[in-house]
């Protein structure tokens, strides 16, 4: 049954992709806002139907940090409408960086953005991520098909029927957004095969769903495993401006891929440093664990054992070490980081620079927290996720990187010799 029905939503998506991958730029701006005013109107809506899920979330036992990525309440319904308004503000990703030269023969050519295609979006717990994912598919021209997961069914099929709805309202095929209307988990494992209807899959959720796709997957594939995220407290950095930015880091929200979740200390600020940050930290409730050098300076912490330095929490918990310099720092990094975000505190800009150039990761901060992991912050409007690959998309995965390019030449007669 399932594959009969993802095989007429891939027939639509093909047919729906090229309608909005020819629509203007205003038209397709003139969804997203209508999009934004038709999701505030039905905001008690949207919080009714995500009030089932929680009610499943709770009885199945579920996570805090789970159920608060879950959660859509008055603030983060606004939020969401005003992402809307807020892609519907940027340039244009299918005609803002067209580039044209001409060569000596006469031939004019020119590079121009073209949209992906059809989009395959599996995603867990966050309902945001079926607005996020629709407006950046909207705004680029291309196509969506989403799976949420069963746990945020409701939330998730509201918005997308608000959304499909100002499709409809601005004459645009409603299937150009198409949530997968089933709990079935075969579903995932079929949309992994449609090769000749997707184009690329985007995973967003925890590490065994992204390497299922991964491993699995047919199509091209944006994706991280998971956001393991470290600040390194330098010798020269600002001692109270760090503690700012950790205490930040960790415990704004616990729960996203961009929360800190290790804490590396030069050695000598440790001593002066480690008692502050740990006082605070423990004070918002935060579990802390650390190596031999920084328990000895903090006794009251918990022993970091090897699994520490390579667990995303996604937790108010933390792991704290030790390191001799900025290279000890950039190795631990390199050794048990995932290339999602990593920050460096230094007001030493050769420091900040040898950090900045050895870390490989798709964000990288100097002074600032790893929270700021997020396409919103970064001027995208919104994102689909944080791609820590190298081909194509890295970092916040938005309009402008759900486009490829293609070259349209033009000639007056020429002929190669």
């Amino acid at each position: 049954m399932i594959k009969k029905i993802l095989k007429k939503i891939g027939k639509n998506s093909i047919i729906s992709q090229k309608e909005i991958a020819s629509a203007a730029h205003e038209r397709r701006n003139a969804v997203l806002k209508l999009s934004s005013e038709i999701i505030s109107k039905n905001t008690n809506k949207i919080i009714e139907a995500n009030k089932e899920d929680l009610l499943l979330a709770n009885k199945a036992g579920l996570k805090e940090s789970y159920i608060d990525r879950l959660l859509l309440d008055l603030k983060r319904i606004s939020a969401i409408s005003e992402s809307l308004i807020s892609i519907s503000t940027l340039p244009d990703p299918l005609s803002s960086k067209i580039t044209k030269w001409e060569r000596p023969n006469g031939l004019v050519i020119s590079k121009q953005p073209t949209p992906l295609g059809v989009l395959g979006i599996i995603y867990e717990s966050r309902p945001n991520v079926t607005v996020d994912a629709a407006a950046l598919c909207i705004k680029s021209g291309n196509s969506v098909i989403l799976r949420c997961g069963s746990d945020s069914y409701n939330s998730c099929y509201i918005l997308s029927e608000l959304i499909r709805d100002a499709l409809q309202q601005c004459n645009l095929s409603k299937d150009i957004i198409q949530l997968i209307p089933s709990k079935d988990r075969d579903a995932v494992d079929y949309m992994l095969k449609m090769s000749n209807v997707i184009d690329v899959i985007i995973p967003r959720g925890g590490k065994s769903l992204v390497e299922k796709v991964q491993k699995n997957a047919r199509v091209p594939v944006f994706s991280h495993l998971e956001g393991i995220c470290h600040i390194y407290v330098d010798q020269f950095a600002e001692l109270e401006k760090s503690c700012s930015v950790v205490i930040n880091g960790k415990m704004r929200r616990t729960g996203i891929c961009g929360a800190t979740e290790t804490l590396l200390v030069n050695e000598h600020i440790a001593k002066k440093f480690l008692p502050k940050i740990c006082s605070e930290l423990n004070e918002k409730g935060c579990e802390i664990v650390g190596d031999e050098v920084t328990k000895s300076i903090v006794p009251y912490i918990d022993p970091a054992i090897e699994e520490d330095w390579s667990t995303e929490y996604l937790a108010p918990k933390i792991s704290i070490k030790v390191v001799g310099d900025v290279y000890d720092a950039i190795e631990h990094i390199q050794t048990f980081g995932t290339q999602h975000t990593d920050a460096i505190m230094t007001e030493n800009e050769e420091i900040a620079k040898v950090f900045t150039n050895a870390v490989d990761s798709a964000i990288v901060l100097v002074n600032a927290s790893t929270q700021f992991a997020d396409g919103g912050e970064f001027g995208l409007g919104a994102e689909i996720g944080i791609s820590t690959g190298k081909l194509h998309a890295r970092g916040p995965v938005g309009a402008a990187q759900l486009t490829s390019f293609k070259y349209v030449v033009h000639g007056n007669g020429q002929i190669r010799p």
